[in-house]
């Protein structure tokens, strides 16, 4: 799919378009290929500069190059696939830009999308970027509890207009990208409409919030302090009484406001109502998750360059120096970080997939698993990304270099669109109550040399898993659902991060079983580096599978030495297998700066 180089690399006859189709085989439409040359390209990648405020100036710039590319914006917000391939390289070049484009196409023009049932409305201006779109959900006091959020839009039947307010200071809306910076733009506001002096639940508005003059009247935003990572223009905003028309709210076919002020809705409950409203969340997470995965492949490729091309002395004869990657110390923890790299890109290529096809009896337990990889992902990523910079020194720390950004970035990306640890706790009552559990096979296999044995091993260890966590609900205390919970919490979450490993797990294997059909010396490489992967997530579970007699005493004692051996076959595949990630070279071989 892309070009690859294998020279001077030992690869067992891997195939590298093989691995990188592989990669980036969910893409009936080249996505990938046209994200990564036009992000690759040198009005992307060239002309770093410390300044922050032009840095957020050309994140406006980039956005709207980025617009001239795309033939149809709203049907680009449509696609979760093609959305997501463009979160997976956009971040690789520019962090800012990542932020800005994600909240545009995502948050903004996919709320549109789906709130579809006024006609009348005009986007011409929206789609060609003469007005940048963001979102304004998260206030200062609600964040994981915006169902909660205190904004209003007070419905006037009379003029048939809303008014929106901001209540008090805490309900003002906290992070949204709402300065002056890159020009005019209107937001997608998330209110509780009152109507008739009723509170009808929290819908979605579309609101202007500035034009070429400035900020538009009884529109306040304050500029928050420099965040870490990528500058991004973020603000507190506030409404003080604009008057919005009719148009303005954001419907469904389910649910409409009637002239006379009465909301004629299908949907049940406010909640309910809610969820419905900002459910283009649910599509940001699998962004969220995109991002992080491109980020961690770019940090590989870049680091195992880094290390065939860093040379030190004191190893080898008096005078002889070598590449570090040579080393057992530096290379080992490229090489586990690399199996992990290749997991997280099969799990969200498997996520993204599901969510996109899935049926409306399977929505539940799709978003679920989106939530609960959005979190795994975005945690492994982090720890990819701090190997990473560590393997390349005092280089790794260079703040006009990508790789310096990308760890801090990648904090965003844990927080945004629910915090990792808040929507792993929702996700978890949802697994607790599973009925339909992994299936697991044979137990007889050669537990540490077939991967599919492994898989099999963290399944039944999630199926431990769920049980203990039931058993611990229902003996927490009674007439205390707080109590009740808070005993359920350390076996829950333990569940749940068994259960994303073990959809990482199928994920690979599942890509391994392709591989294999396309070419059998590539599946096996990829087999084994699906072994290093669950073997690094069972290492942990040691314990809990010899009492649980899942793993034999033998097992347990022969897993030390058979990470090892493993570590050492796949470490001089390094090259071939981050080539296969298809990052520009200017951003793969950026480090040493100094030649």
């Amino acid at each position: 799919m892309f070009a690859t180089s294998t020279t001077n690399t030992p690869t067992r006859s891997i195939a590298p378009d093989v691995l990188a189709q592989l990669l980036f085989n969910d893409d009936p439409y080249n996505a990938h290929r046209h994200w990564r040359d036009l992000l690759g390209s040198p009005e992307f990648t060239d002309g770093d500069v410390p300044d922050r405020a032009i840095r957020v100036d050309r994140a406006y710039t980039r956005l709207r190059r980025i617009n001239e590319a795309v033939s149809d914006p709203l049907r680009l917000a449509r696609d979760v696939r093609n959305l997501a391939a463009l979160h997976e390289w956009v971040g690789i070049v520019d962090g800012s830009l990542a932020t800005v484009a994600g909240i545009h196409y995502n948050l903004f023009l996919g709320s549109i999308a789906d709130h579809t049932h006024v006609p009348e409305r005009d986007l011409t201006d929206l789609l060609d970027l003469t007005r940048v779109g963001t979102f304004l959900c998260t206030e200062l006091d609600h964040g994981n509890d915006a169902s909660n959020l205190e904004t209003t839009a007070t419905y006037r039947p009379r003029t048939n207009d809303f008014i929106l307010h901001t209540p008090h200071p805490g309900a003002r809306k906290f992070m949204p990208n709402t300065s002056l910076a890159g020009g005019p733009k209107s937001a997608v506001v998330a209110a509780r409409l009152i109507s008739d002096g009723r509170d009808l639940g929290v819908f979605l508005f579309l609101a202007p919030l500035s034009d070429t003059s400035g900020h538009l009247p009884g529109v306040s935003v304050t500029a928050l302090p420099a965040r870490t990572g990528s500058p991004v223009d973020h603000c507190l905003t506030s409404f003080d009484q604009v008057c919005l028309p009719r148009t303005a709210l954001l419907e469904d076919p389910q649910t409409t406001l009637l002239p006379d002020g009465t909301l004629k809705t299908c949907a049940a409950g406010k909640r309910k109502r809610f969820l419905t409203s900002i459910g283009r969340v649910t599509e940001g997470k699998i962004c969220m998750t995109a991002a992080a995965v491109g980020v961690s492949r770019s940090a590989l490729a870049t680091a195992v360059s880094y290390a065939d091309r860093r040379h030190v002395g004191g190893f080898a004869r008096a005078g002889v120096r070598v590449p570090v990657s040579a080393l057992r110390s530096h290379q080992d923890r490229l090489t586990h970080a690399v199996a992990t790299g290749y997991a997280l890109t099969f799990l969200h290529r498997a996520v993204t997939r599901a969510w996109a096809d899935k049926t409306p009896e399977e929505r539940t337990g799709a978003e679920v698993r989106v939530a609960v990889s959005k979190a795994w992902v975005t945690w492994r990523a982090r720890e990819i990304l701090a190997e990473c910079r560590e393997r390349c020194g005092a280089q790794g720390l260079l703040a006009d270099k990508p790789l310096s950004s990308y760890l801090q970035d990648v904090e965003g990306t844990i927080t945004a669109e629910g915090d990792n640890l808040a929507i792993w706790v929702k996700s978890a009552s949802a697994l607790i109550f599973d009925t339909d559990p992994a299936p697991i096979s044979d137990h007889s296999r050669t537990p540490l040399e077939d991967p599919a044995a492994l898989r099999d091993a963290l399944a039944a260890q999630e199926a431990r898993l769920r049980r203990r966590a039931g058993a611990a609900l229902r003996s927490g205390p009674a007439r205390d659902p707080l109590g009740r919970w808070n005993n359920t919490t350390p076996a829950a979450l333990d569940l749940t991060a068994a259960h994303a490993e073990r959809l990482a797990a199928d994920a690979f294997l599942s890509a391994v079983n392709t591989a294999d059909a396309e070419h059998q010396p590539t599946g096996d490489i990829l087999r084994q580096l699906c072994r290093l992967f669950l073997l690094d997530r069972l290492a942990p579970r040691a314990g809990d599978l010899l009492a649980a007699g899942i793993w034999t005493p033998d097992t347990v004692r022969g897993l030390p030495e058979t990470r090892e051996r493993l570590t050492d076959e796949l470490g001089p595949l390094l090259p071939t297998l981050t080539r296969a990630f298809g990052v520009p070279d200017s951003i793969r071989d950026s480090l040493p700066v100094v030649r």
